[in-house]
This record gives structure tokens, C-alpha cells and sequence, in this order.
């Protein structure tokens, strides 16, 4: 399947086999890709948490409106974010280039996010979602469905996982194998509704 078709198809498949197992060779496929997924300065701040627990994934559907691709999908991931990623040495970002790019983009690192909480957590949700977007379409590449979830709880779901105080939540996946096709795609809102030139007004 080229790109184009991976995007055209990809939907929010909301019925999984809840007895398909995903081979651990697929999961760390599905995990490369996702990981090719671009971020602001190289600083890779989206955390995957990946879920397989069963009882874990009960406790998760229980905070989540008892949706069933919480339980059935094959693989649930949870999308966060490290907020503190910035004060990290920038030569883990960096050390793949040129010194003379080190040696710019390195040190602007720290002083572009510090002290800013807002644009801190606008770059975490940016970038769990780019990563979550590359997640969901290397699966449909890799022959299976995906549905992206923000129906939970999210103060529950942070505690049923530990999320560390200096992570933020962004949202779920449940990626695996469709029983069930979703529902026909709605109708796009027309260009003249989403499409603007230049300046708004």
C-alpha cells in the first residue's frame, strides 16, 4: 500500500479481534516508524506507553465510556509527553551533526522553551500528535486499523499509569485487527470553510 492509499483508507475502526496478538516483531516495526515521526529541535519528547496488560486495559476501559477497542484491540497506546526535555544535554538531540549546527541549534534548545509553560505543553501535544499520526498510519500500512481516543478520563487514566508530574496526557490508540468496518466517512467541510490564503479576513 503507497502513502496515498494509506491515508485515503485509514479510518477509526471502533471493533478489534479481541483474540489477534500482535507479534512482537510487528510492535517494534510499528514503534521504528513511529519513531521517525519529526519534532521540534530533534527532542523526540513524545512518550509512548504501550499497554498489554489485560487487567491494566479493564481498569483503563472502566475510565474510558467502557469503549471496547480499549480491551480488544490487539495494542493500546497511550500518548504523553516529557515536558522537560528541553533541559536535557542537547548533544542527545544533536550529536549526528555537524559541530557547527551543534553548536547553534544546541544551545537554543533551553532558552527557547524555559520558563514559557504554554508553548512547553503546545510543543508536547504537537508532538505526541505527529507521532500518534505516523503511529496510525504505519499501521494501516502494516495491515492494521487504528482509532484515536480522547474519550477517558484523563485524571484516572494518569494515575491507573504513573504518568510522572513533569509528563503531560495527550491521547490513546488502540491499534489492531478490525471485525467490524467504521461507519462510511463523513463528508469533508468544504475548502471554503477550512481553506484560507494568505490571511485570514
Amino acid at each position: 500500500m503507497n502513502i496515498l492509499e494509506t491515508i485515503e483508507s485509514r479510518r477509526s475502526v471502533k471493533h478489534y479481534d479481541p483474540e489477534h496478538v500482535m507479534p512482537d516483531e510487528d510492535l517494534a516495526k510499528l514503534i521504528e516508524l513511529t519513531k521517525l515521526a519529526p519534532s521540534s529541535f530533534n527532542m523526540q519528547n513524545y512518550r509512548l506507553l504501550v499497554v498489554r496488560d489485560p487487567e491494566l486495559r479493564k481498569e483503563l476501559r472502566a475510565v474510558a465510556w467502557d469503549q471496547a477497542q480499549v480491551t480488544d484491540a490487539s495494542v493500546l497506546f497511550i500518548m504523553c509527553a516529557d515536558l522537560t526535555a528541553h533541559l536535557a544535554d542537547p548533544a542527545k538531540y544533536w550529536s549526528h551533526a555537524p559541530q557547527e549546527v551543534q553548536d547553534i541549534l544546541g544551545p537554543a534548545i533551553k532558552p527557547f522553551y524555559e520558563g514559557k509553560e504554554q508553548l512547553t505543553r503546545d510543543e508536547a501535544i504537537r508532538s505526541s500528535a505527529l507521532a500518534g499520526m505516523t503511529l496510525m498510519l504505519a499501521a494501516k500500512g502494516m495491515g492494521y486499523d487504528s482509532c484515536p481516543m480522547v474519550g477517558f478520563d484523563p485524571d484516572a487514566v494518569s494515575k491507573l499509569i504513573n504518568l510522572p508530574s513533569d509528563h503531560v496526557l495527550s491521547f490513546m490508540i488502540a491499534v489492531g485487527k478490525e471485525t467490524k468496518p467504521a461507519w462510511p466517512r463523513g463528508e469533508r467541510l468544504p475548502d471554503s470553510e477550512v481553506v484560507i490564503h494568505d490571511r485570514f479576513g
